[in-house]
């Protein structure tokens, strides 16, 4: 247990955690890698790069966001949402290696449709924000939105074409008896769509019982009231489980054209 005389406290009842507390909280990162080590998983390396990068990121972050919350200007806000969209956009695109090219511009404007909808309609209509643009709300509930939609549109576009890919005799078949490249596709995008659809359910289902969600729970620890945090956690997880949905079909929906050709024959491995 930590002295008492070693813990900050904040005026709003915060116990403020400093460099021995995240010492102390290394060990698990520690503990983590003698556990690869003895193993031999061969991961032990990059998992603690990984925590030490994690580290650095949210320490600059944390320094960043204290300046740009003190000046608070629209134009600051929608340079940091354009930075986080672009790479997010490039994430997408990375970690969908079946994916045809120029999914880079589709996941980017995809990306920006479904983020610039949904976190403005929550800061706006359901939490009324004043300013419209207050980097505080603004920021941290857009890279809420654009971390989750992010990682539900990768899965949904390597999904969606590699079972493209897998029912290429049948997509040929289709094509050729006068079905439209939607119509051959379309089981595909729903297979994709279903399957990036049951985490969110099971977060949803198991909320409050299994496990208490991450932005209440932060709350929870900074001091406030269990019943002002839970409508905040709700709001998040249902702008989050939208996001990802509408994301995702936006994107396979104007992605997957491009494994066909103009005159909508499918494009076998062989034929790219």
């Amino acid at each position: 247990m930590i002295p008492a005389a070693d813990t900050a406290v904040s005026a709003a009842g915060v116990i403020a955690i400093g460099p021995w507390q995240l010492a102390l909280a290394a060990g698990f990162v520690v503990l983590t890698g003698i556990v690869s080590l003895v193993l031999r998983l061969g991961v032990g390396r990059r998992f603690v790069f990984a925590a030490a990068r994690a580290c650095a990121q949210l320490l600059a972050l944390g320094l960043v966001l204290g300046w740009v919350f003190r000046l608070s200007s629209p134009w600051l806000v929608g340079g940091i949402l354009l930075l986080m969209l672009s790479v997010a956009a490039l994430t997408v695109a990375r970690r969908a290696p079946d994916a045809p090219g120029g999914v880079l511009p589709v996941a980017f404007f995809a990306l920006g449709a479904v983020g610039v909808f949904v976190t403005f309609t929550v800061t706006g209509a359901v939490i009324g924000v004043e300013p419209w643009y207050l980097p505080r709300y603004v920021i941290p509930i857009a890279g809420m939105i654009l971390g989750n939609s992010m990682n539900d549109m990768a899965v949904a576009l390597e999904r969606a074409f590699a079972d493209l890919d897998a029912r290429a005799d049948e997509v040929l078949a289709l094509t050729a008896l006068g079905a439209t490249p939607w119509e051959a596709a379309r089981p595909s995008i729903r297979a994709a769509m279903r399957a990036g659809m049951i985490p969110g359910i099971n977060t949803l289902t198991t909320a409050g019982i299994v496990f208490i969600p991450g932005m209440m729970a932060g709350q929870i620890l900074a001091g406030t009231d269990p019943m002002r945090a839970a409508p905040y956690q709700i709001v998040v997880m249902f702008m989050i489980s939208a996001a990802g949905v509408l994301g995702s079909a936006l994107a396979v929906s104007l992605a997957y054209r491009r494994r066909f050709t103009a005159d909508g024959v499918f494009l076998e491995k062989g034929m790219r």
